[in-house]
């Protein structure tokens, strides 16, 4: 017999929702492995790039795909997680304060990480979302053209 799944609880740090179904859809948002990162890492396996590590924990900052022989790191940064320049989307409607703090963290942070590897001397590159979309071809050869001209 199934057991019954355990209701969700809050960690407290964000606000309660005003809405279960979309409380549920923003909880399903996965930090590792989303779709974007799968698609790319099977873009690069395709094009014969291998040799990178997921996630590598040595690297300040865990990229999400490192060359670390070559000191290349990839972030894949979510469009509307990340404040995309090139999308401007606009800020969830309920909660307004939460949400501009959130994302302004997080735009933050990424920097943070971008300073800490360029300090060790990786070369940092940055995928948005979008651009996976408009065209994977051109970031895969974006990636295998830096990693041809890096010693």
């Amino acid at each position: 017999m199934a057991s019954k799944p355990k209701p969700y609880s809050r960690d407290e740090r964000s606000p309660k929702p005003l809405n279960e179904r979309v409380s549920k859809y923003m909880r399903s948002n996965k930090s590792k492995n989303t779709k974007p990162e799968i698609l790319l890492r099977k873009a690069l396996w395709n094009a014969g790039i291998r040799g990178y590590r997921l996630h590598w924990k040595k690297a300040p900052g865990k990229p999400d795909i490192a060359f670390p022989g070559k000191r290349i790191a990839i972030f894949l940064n979510g469009c509307f997680w990340h404040r995309c320049p090139k999308c401007n989307l606009s800020l969830p409607k309920n909660n307004r304060s939460f949400w501009e703090e959130k994302f302004s963290r997080n735009v933050e942070r990424d920097q943070e990480k971008i300073t800490a590897l360029e300090n060790e001397n990786w070369t940092v590159i940055t995928i948005w979302e979008c651009e996976l979309k408009e065209d994977i071809r051109t970031q895969v050869d974006r990636i295998r053209n830096l990693l041809a001209t890096s010693t």
